[in-house]
């Protein structure tokens, strides 16, 4: 009969821990600072190595719950290697939240509540002012080079250049790709349909394939394709031409109809592992 007087509370099913105040502000201070470390994460390129990652622990945790004793143990074997591999491959990012945490701006992204415009590709208006850029542009022989974003964020493109926030216009693009002006070499990105920053350094792309008669401007943008989603125009210092440029791909000799058909077309693809580890490969070897 001793087995009768078994209670609820000594079943380990039935027993619920006692949370108290602290417990609970402890809960939701941690789960507040994931949940925005996570935001952060989201607007670079690692939020794509970082699912790459959680995919291969579930496949862990299932190989585990499953007794998949091969795939275990391939990936249980190759762990403390793949630890260190993690380490070299967030090694960039790892430096610069280190950076930013010395500086004091982790706290002050942790602690934002600014809700960002998320906007999917360019408006009417905003097409209209780069083609009609481009057109003068190339009727003077002015050098240009307009990364547009994708899906894929080029924060980390941004930081090597001088950051701007500013209203796309037709004046605007035209001064700063103007000779001899201080933000005229290199590149602008436009994100969510403003400029973010100028004079911009690009990886070249290693092709074998490019035309011999296209030079470090057409090159840079055809390694940004390659690298990311982001779509590229180009205007010729050399010939006036306007290219655009997408996935390593460039159409030359463009007029203003053909280049705002191509900007206008939506062509939202979901984000390519492969051209993202392609990427952070560059990025460590740079």
């Amino acid at each position: 009969m001793e087995f009768m007087q078994v209670t609820f509370e000594q079943i380990p099913f039935f027993s619920m821990p006692t949370l108290e105040l602290g417990d609970i502000i402890d809960i939701f201070a941690v789960a507040f600072v994931i949940y925005r470390l996570i935001m952060w994460i989201k607007d670079t390129r690692t939020w794509a190595l970082f699912k790459g990652v959680f995919i291969i622990i579930v496949i862990a945790l299932v190989a585990y719950i499953l007794d998949l004793h091969t795939v275990w143990f391939i990936i249980s074997n190759t762990a403390t290697v793949g630890t260190i591999a993690i380490l070299v491959l967030f090694q960039p990012e790892l430096r610069r939240a280190l950076e930013q945490i010395g500086q004091g701006k982790i706290l002050g992204m942790i602690l934002s509540h600014e809700k960002q415009e998320e906007e999917e590709g360019l408006r009417n208006d905003t097409i209209e002012k780069i083609v009609k850029s481009c057109v003068q542009m190339g009727k003077v022989k002015t050098g240009a080079l307009i990364v547009i974003e994708g899906q894929m964020k080029l924060r980390d493109i941004e930081r090597t250049g001088i950051i701007i926030d500013a209203v796309v216009s037709t004046q605007i693009l035209i001064n700063i790709f103007e000779k001899n002006t201080p933000l005229h070499d290199g590149a602008i990105v436009i994100s969510k349909n403003r400029i973010t920053a100028a004079t911009c350094f690009l990886p070249l792309s290693d092709s074998l394939t490019i035309s011999k008669d296209l030079g470090t401007r057409h090159r840079a943008a055809i390694g940004i394709s390659e690298a990311t989603d982001a779509v590229v125009v180009v205007v010729s210092e050399e010939t006036g031409a306007i290219s655009y440029v997408r996935n390593g791909h460039i159409k030359r000799e463009l007029d203003a109809e053909k280049l705002t058909k191509l900007l206008s077309t939506p062509k939202r693809k979901k984000i390519n592992q492969k051209k993202l580890a392609l990427w952070k490969g560059k990025q460590k070897d740079a």
